[in-house]
């Protein structure tokens, strides 16, 4: 619970932060963010290499996990060539 709510108080004061400083300056944050995703991804990386047990079942979970990343993906662009004809972008 109480990660949920260091969670939810960061974003408020990510939001506040841009909207006090969104008249005055424009910041490019794609490195801070293409970081933050790097970090991330490896933080996830180690902690999945150093679970044995979670080691041991890759396999079967492995196909359960392509399964989802596959219909990701496929719903991700099909809502997006909809939502796309629906404002009238293409």
């Amino acid at each position: 619970m109480l990660d949920m709510l260091n969670l939810m108080i960061s974003l408020i004061i990510g939001i506040l932060l841009g909207l006090l400083l969104r008249e005055k300056q424009h910041f490019d944050l794609s490195k801070v963010t293409f970081a933050a995703v790097v970090v991330l991804i490896f933080s996830m990386g180690f902690t999945i290499g150093s679970n044995n047990d979670l080691l041991a079942s890759m396999q079967s979970i492995g196909v359960n996990a392509i399964i989802i990343l596959l219909l990701s993906i496929f719903f991700s662009v099909a809502f997006v060539k909809l939502a796309r004809r629906v404002v009238k972008l293409e």
